[in-house]
């Protein structure tokens, strides 16, 4: 490793700085115009690179960010340290229990979401490999192989933000579609660390594929099972003894570091390492988002827009752009995943247009490609055109995603949750002391309502809670089941003064928990109640407002005066 000289210390934090500061701008801009953050954060890559920086200012650009030395050796050295953060918090959202909990349906489109992409793309790359960018050296069975993970591979956060952004995270349709995501994720990293690792061999044939597979599968089923024994005795033992949860987000960092360096040692590079690290250590209470709240903020403005920012650096995204090979690859992409996520979906009992939405949720590629592509390209086994035109066709499938979802499923139509309240069902004074205890007294009063039996509405209502938990953030919860027998939707809210903890991405403790009811065969309305509670919620002065009601009156007052509240007509 070269090291670095008294004059480029400076000039690799200025660099840093430069691009973190860059990233933040460009980052809160396409938030702005309702895109995800990561294209802003590659924007912001782009301007300070060679495309333009680099065109404008050569010998400043080259001083910067140079290719080679020292400072360039370093500033490798500080992406890698932030993509292995990046995707050990991405591991950590992915919740076992909540996958195998919905295992028949998120493994029927998990597989065909992996299987349909991977042949598509294994097939075109395997027949035309110098048509679809690969580099000289490289064995076309590698080539191959990669080809078909990349466009297999979904990105689980992105996919959750869109979710999140559609108000469809806490639903039985978001729950679907991220189980596969994570279904999807876990077979694709696996897939990866054995392109790695079979790159690496001098001539890899059947025996060495052979090898690959079988050292990939048992490393990876002896960290879920015997490693995620250990990793939770210590993360319990941890937080036991801490007095907050800087020792469990020490012993995270520390975890993920160590898994990298062994994935990295033994040949199958260390993102795989990092993100299964995260899977190892997630779903538990220890490393809920309340806890690691600190960390994943952290990554999410620091260290993930240092690395996406990096990958505009990487090469001239406009003299590698290649029309056609940008086209070809997205259509492969786009062809494999939403057919296969699509007819899966359909097949599993879905309605034609929930079907077709979670084929393109699970279309969205964004930073787990873009991972992909650059050690690939460090590699070598692509070429910067096909870097270039993967890194396009992830973002372009990010930003499509959440639109086609919206249309799919039909948001024109939104129904007044207020209508769906009863005098009965408001509890301005709920008590209980955690979730399970909420849960049991809103459905106390919404079984009066419904015609149900309270335990086993509680019952159903708690088992898609350990699905999935079902804190939407800004203190609110929306547990909810669908219920055979039930005519027409019943709602309940309670205001808890001391607040409970739902498992909320923002860590908050959850004021408002709104319960909602559907009946069994009817997915649109409930997932129509639950975005609307969402948007409603969403403006302080209504939940200031709602908190403060002490009668129904005051409560449906608040509501219709709400901002975003929308009637229909007559």
């Amino acid at each position: 490793m070269n090291a670095l000289s008294p004059g480029e210390l400076p000039q690799l934090l200025l660099a840093v700085s430069l691009l973190l500061a860059t990233t933040q701008v460009c980052g809160a801009l396409a938030r702005r115009i309702g895109q995800p953050s990561v294209l802003g954060e590659l924007t912001a890559g782009i301007l300070l690179g060679p495309t333009l920086f680099g065109r404008v200012a050569p010998e400043l650009c080259a001083r910067l960010f140079p290719q080679t030395g020292g400072q360039a050796t370093a500033f490798s050295v500080l992406t890698i340290v932030s993509i292995v953060l990046f995707l050990t918090v991405a591991g950590l959202e992915v919740n076992l229990a909540r996958l195998f909990a919905r295992l028949r349906v998120a493994s029927a489109v998990g597989v065909a979401g992996i299987v349909v992409p991977f042949v598509t793309g294994f097939g075109a790359a395997y027949l035309w490999p110098a048509i679809l960018g690969a580099e000289g050296g490289v064995e076309p069975l590698v080539f191959a192989l990669f080809m078909g993970t990349a466009l297999a591979i979904s990105a689980l956060p992105v996919i959750a933000k869109t979710l999140v952004d559609l108000d469809l995270y806490r639903t039985d349709l978001g729950a679907l579609v991220i189980g596969s995501a994570v279904f999807d994720d876990l077979i694709g990293w696996t897939l990866f660390g054995l392109v790695v690792g079979l790159f690496r061999e001098a001539t890899p044939g059947i025996a060495g594929m052979g090898a690959e597979i079988a050292i990939t599968v048992v490393s990876v089923g002896l960290a879920l099972t015997v490693g995620r024994a250990l990793a939770l005795r210590c993360l319990r033992w941890i937080d036991r003894g801490a007095r907050d949860a800087g020792g469990v987000v020490a012993f995270v960092v520390c975890a993920a570091f160590a898994s990298a360096a062994l994935t990295e040692s033994v040949g199958h590079g260390a993102l795989m390492g990092a993100f299964l690290a995260g899977v190892v250590m997630g779903g538990t209470i220890e490393t809920s988002p309340r806890r690691l709240i600190a960390l994943e903020r952290l990554v999410g403005v620091v260290f993930a827009p240092l690395f996406f920012g990096s990958l505009g650096l990487r090469v001239d995204f406009v003299a590698n752009f290649d029309l056609e090979l940008v086209l070809v690859v997205f259509a492969i992409a786009c062809v494999g995943k939403v057919l296969g996520c699509g007819l899966a979906a359909r097949w599993s009992g879905l309605p034609a247009s929930e079907a077709w939405a979670v084929g393109f949720g699970m279309n969205a590629r964004g930073a787990m490609e873009m991972a992909m592509a650059l050690v690939a390209l460090q590699y070598q086994i692509i070429s910067e055109q096909l870097f270039v035109a993967l890194v396009v066709m992830a973002l372009a499938t990010s930003a499509m995603s959440g639109p086609l979802m919206k249309r799919l499923i039909g948001r024109s139509v939104r129904r007044l949750f207020l209508a769906h309240l009863d005098p009965r069902t408001f509890v301005p004074a709920l008590l209980g002391q955690d979730r399970s205890e909420a849960i049991r007294g809103l459905s106390q009063v919404t079984a009066a309502v419904a015609r149900l039996d309270p335990a086993v509405l509680a019952d159903a209502v708690l088992a898609r809670e350990a699905i999935m938990s079902t804190g939407v953030g800004q203190g609110i919860a929306i547990p909810h089941a669908r219920m055979p027998g039930l005519a027409a939707p019943v709602v309940a809210l309670g205001v808890s003064n001391a607040g409970i903890d739902f498992g909320a991405p923002d860590g908050d403790l959850a004021r408002l928990i709104v319960l909602v009811v559907t009946p069994e065969h009817d997915d649109l309305i409930q997932i129509e109640l639950m975005a609307e509670i969402a948007r409603t919620f969403q403006h302080a002065e209504t939940r200031r407002a709602v908190a403060h009601a002490r009668s129904f009156e005051e409560l449906s007052e608040v509501l219709r005066d709400a901002p975003g509240m929308e009637r229909r007509p007559g």
